[in-house]
């Protein structure tokens, strides 16, 4: 059974290829979702998958790519979206 979970990366996340390593990470494992950058220097993510999957991508997002340093990760139980794909999205246009 899919869940759905929404995920703030904080660290050195940002400039290190994270949300790119990410996708690639997201879509061996079947997650579907999207990720982006947050003004405050956190990465967010939502993520889509049955639990056991979710648990080894949330296993990648403690470590992340080489260059990255995770301090902490968070996650939310929130409302399955039924994304198609995981997705890396630019930055929101401000409002």
């Amino acid at each position: 059974m899919n869940k759905h979970l929404d995920i703030v990366v904080q660290g050195k996340v940002q400039g290190v290829y994270y949300r790119h390593s990410t996708k690639a990470v997201a879509d061996q494992l079947g997650i579907r979702g999207f990720i982006m950058n947050q003004d405050n220097g956190d990465v967010f993510i939502a993520a889509e998958a049955d639990a056991m999957m979710l648990e080894i991508f949330l296993d990648w997002c403690n470590k992340g790519p080489e260059a990255a340093r995770v301090s902490a990760v968070t996650t939310t139980d929130g409302e399955l979206k039924n994304y198609r794909n995981f997705e890396v999205v630019k930055k929101s246009p401000a409002a």
